[in-house]
């Protein structure tokens, strides 16, 4: 198996075609985002999917208008239900966890000839009042999930010297 080429393939989508993601297509993407590591094995995450277009709608208002979010025929909001936990370095260890989750999932869906983009600009208590999410627990990012509508260019990336060190800095 190589997986850098399925890396390569992955973009932020932002036209979805409105074509229904397959439930066994989904399962397998929230599959590997439940396969992904975390801090202490902890794995503190719980991932609501939004598949119904009213909540849909209320979820692209939510995240102050975006029309991509409103247009995908799948959102998961990536949640984590320990908020307080820090690792021994301090940084807490939720926003890593449900990172490397996402990102799972994201890799999972390219595999599957869909396209996903990351949103975590939204009102966090708008999204927790309108999916009954107990106060207990963070909305970290919405995941969008779907067929992909345009011929969507990958971002350059910078090269790996620019961004690479071996030894010290």
């Amino acid at each position: 198996m190589e997986i850098l080429p399925e890396i390569l393939k992955r973009k932020s989508v932002r036209e979805f075609s409105g074509q229904a993601v397959e439930k066994e297509k989904l399962t397998r993407i929230l599959e590997a985002g439940r396969l992904a590591p975390s801090a202490k094995n902890r794995q503190e995450w719980r991932f609501l999917v939004i598949q119904k277009p009213v909540l849909r709608a209320r979820l692209q208002q939510a995240a102050f208008g975006q029309d991509h979010v409103g247009e995908a025929p799948v959102i998961i909001v990536a949640c984590t239900t320990n908020i307080g936990y820090r690792m021994p370095n301090g940084q807490l260890s939720y926003p890593v966890d449900i990172t490397f989750a996402c990102s799972f999932m994201m890799l999972q869906a390219v595999h599957e000839g869909l396209g996903t983009c990351c949103i975590c600009t939204f009102d966090e208590e708008e999204i927790r009042e309108l999916l009954s999410i107990p106060y207990s627990m963070r909305v970290v990012m919405l995941l969008l999930v779907g067929y992909s509508d345009a011929k969507t260019e990958r971002v350059e990336r910078k090269p790996l010297k620019s961004i690479t060190a071996y030894n010290h800095w």
